[in-house]
């Protein structure tokens, strides 16, 4: 059948069934919160939901730029504020999903909805008559105007200006090609990437090929075969990162090596599974806009609105890691491989698919602890209910009523109403914990909605992870890392709980990449507190605490081999910065890519098979799929931070109420409405964050 022909058919018989019914995406929510109503959501609805929330921002930026009226803030600055709510509402119920439970249907949807947006975030922002209009507000009334009002009207227009309004017509043309192609490559990464890392999966027949593993690891490998098709009894699954977990515990060393070759070899083949073309090209159009926008290399361009500013500042705070981390790193990689060459003999050579697993049998003979023995303490519905959530109560007031009366997207989710302490409703918080093929790998925090009392709006916050999920009847188990990172991205809810904003675009977790993770990281200090520790530690058949020497050997692991962790962290980061600091001629082809990785890493001191980069290119999604370009140092830059404000709790009484609210009134609450150091400065009392802290947090 004709293609043309069979659209115009199939967009005819959308259009009567949805004329049948009123589209829930374009009503205004009577649930609580507004939530979306996802009992009557159906696929058909979403693209007729785009259709009419972009025009409808069209027309809104339309009356603006028609208005014959001098430009004041009030009517042009609010109204542009205000031209995309429906849209936002729109796009973040589909987003969710498109992270969340990307099903085909989800999948197509979103191949045709990102042009469309691209589209009309070309038009937007290179409308001159509309910039125009907001070049005369900044240039009259920026001096005149406090608060949030100032800080709104230097946002839009700096967020103009960046993306290039001031740019003549050439470049600018040249610029909205590049965007639409931007958006094109990166849907293609979140396809690619997660079908390749699905693929990776590693089968096995046999049973006794897992021995070491836990009952319930085998169990839950039995669980993922079957969800994966059944091509063998037993799958392995791979996990975002590029050390798999489950190497701690496999005995049978060939299948270690199985299971790491797939995890670094996910994306970097031949075929569909190959990410390097991506990789390339969106490395290259990156250069070419910060070329056009007159820096040497995206890196700058883009530090330009963050704390650190620009690359050299990075690199410097890299670089002072690098040097007290790279001796830690060495003579841990050589008591690690002593150790193993006790049993396996004294030519035994370490390999990085073997680190884990000598590293853990390590820890047991050392501290006697190991992650078979914790984990019955650590419960997802105890760790969340009496850790995180208790944690929050203790230090910010905060009550959670499950409420089972909000439709979501996916059964295994959950839903709790979070009460202030003064009895007001203060958010709705949802979590989605369990991981499924459909899911994108990795942990994060987003939301339906976010606060905002120019819209009268309460955050509607959710949560993601990745955590096994046991077989029916059983409890979900956590390894100790689980714990944190449930902490970890609670961190970042509470950012967007507590926020208390005037408007949408400057509330919550709005801020530069190098604060956003300070919230979450400051978060996971709560989770090893002994007050909150013992209260989410329980067994998860007998309900008792975790018994005090357990728990003194498992604290004090923690801190056991560290320099691993801050290694790859380093790597992934010099990864991240080497390929935005090329110039547009530089970027080396797809077929180079991992030579080019290869050399990046060992210019600036980190080339070791033993500590691999947390991601390696090919598959490194935070910076090809997602928001942190020349960013993934964020997550160090921001642990200084964390570990600092840490410290301030520590000295004042860790989970003491006031020191939780004067945090929340100085910094959770704020979202980006003032100078963000001003803001570390103004809690901390510190000029500047000191990073020396950072490596004695991390026992190093």
């Amino acid at each position: 059948m004709n293609i043309t022909v069979a659209s115009a058919m199939m967009m005819s018989f959308s259009a009567c069934q949805q004329a049948s019914r009123e589209n829930p995406l374009l009503q205004e929510s009577t649930l609580p919160f507004g939530a979306p109503d996802f009992s009557k959501i159906e696929y058909d609805d979403y693209m007729p939901a785009f259709e009419a929330a972009i025009a409808q921002n069209r027309e809104n930026i339309a009356k603006i730029v028609e208005n014959q009226d001098s430009a004041t803030f009030e009517n042009t600055i609010l109204p542009f504020e205000d031209s995309g709510r429906m849209l936002d509402r729109v796009s973040r119920t589909f987003f969710a999903l498109v992270s969340a439970d990307k099903t085909p249907e989800i999948a197509d949807i979103e191949k045709q909805v990102r042009p469309m947006l691209t589209d009309l975030e070309n038009e937007i922002s290179f409308n001159k008559q509309l910039f125009e209009r907001i070049r005369q507000v900044y240039d009259k009334e920026y001096q005149t105007l406090q608060g949030e009002d100032q800080k709104l009207l230097e946002e839009i227009y700096k967020s103009f200006v960046r993306r290039g309004a001031l740019l003549p017509d050439d470049k600018m043309e040249r610029m909205k090609e590049i965007n639409l192609r931007i958006s094109d490559l990166q849907q293609q990464w979140g396809t690619v990437l997660p079908d390749a890392t699905n693929n990776a999966v590693v089968w096995v027949d046999k049973k006794e090929d897992l021995a070491g593993l836990s009952d319930a690891d085998i169990a839950q490998c039995e669980k993922d075969a079957q969800s994966r098709g059944g091509k063998a009894p037993y799958a392995i699954v791979i996990i975002n990162t590029t050390q798999q977990p489950i190497l701690a515990s496999l005995d049978n060393r060939e299948l270690r090596k199985q299971v790491y070759d797939a995890s670094i070899h996910r994306a970097d083949g031949t075929g569909r599974f190959n990410t390097f073309p991506l990789v390339a090209e969106i490395a290259k159009l990156r250069a070419e806009q910060a070329e056009i926008m007159g820096y040497p290399n995206y890196a700058s361009y883009s530090l330009e609105k963050t704390m650190a500013k620009t690359p050299e500042n990075v690199y410097a705070f890299l670089k002072n890691l690098i040097s007290k981390y790279t001796p830690k790193a060495n003579a841990e990689t050589q008591a690690i491989e002593d150790f193993a060459r006790k049993t396996e003999g004294p030519d035994f050579q370490l390999q990085p698919y073997d680190r884990f697993y000598y590293s853990a049998k390590m820890k047991k003979e050392l501290l006697n602890v190991s992650d078979d023995e914790v984990k019955p303490y650590f419960t997802v519905d105890s760790v969340l209910q009496n850790g995180v959530f208790y944690a929050a109560n203790l230090v910010y007031g905060l009550t959670f009523k499950e409420r089972k009366d909000i439709p979501l997207y996916h059964p295994d989710m959950k839903a709790f109403e979070v009460i202030d302490k003064d009895g007001k409703t203060k958010a709705l918080f949802c979590c989605d914990y369990f991981r499924r093929p459909t899911k994108r790998g990795g942990a994060w925090m987003d939301g339906f909605s976010k606060q905002s009392r120019q819209w009268n709006q309460l955050p509607y916050i959710f949560n993601v992870c990745n955590n096994a999920k046991a077989p029916e009847g059983q409890p979900s188990l956590l390894t100790w890392d689980e714990v944190t990172t449930m902490f970890h991205e609670f961190g970042h809810a509470l950012h967007g709980i507590l926020s208390d904003c005037q408007y949408n675009r400057l509330s919550g977790t709005s801020v530069a990449r190098d604060f956003v993770e300070m919230p979450s990281q400051f978060n996971e200090s709560f989770a090893s507190i002994p007050k909150v520790f013992d209260h989410y530690a329980r067994h998860c058949e007998t309900g008792q605490p975790m018994p005090a020497d357990l728990k003194e050997r498992m604290l004090q692991s923690i801190n056991f081999q560290t320099a691993y962790a801050l290694g790859e962290n380093l790597a992934a980061t010099c990864l991240d910065m080497a390929w935005h600091m090329l110039a547009v001629n530089d970027v080396p082809t797809a077929d180079k890519a991992a030579d080019f990785e290869a050399e990046a890493l060992r210019q600036i001191g980190l080339l070791n098979d033993q500590i691999p980069p947390r991601y390696k290119t090919s598959y490194f999604n935070h910076v090809w799929g997602g928001g942190y370009a020349a960013g993934y140092y964020s997550y160090l830059w921001t642990e200084v931070l964390a570990v600092n404000i840490a410290d301030v709790f520590a000295q004042r009484g860790a989970l003491k109420p006031e020191t939780g609210q004067e945090f929340r009134d100085k910094i959770l609450s704020r979202g980006n409405t003032g100078d963000l150091m001003q803001m570390f400065t103004g809690f901390t009392g510190m000029a500047q964050p000191d990073a020396s802290s950072l490596l004695k947090a991390r026992g190093l």
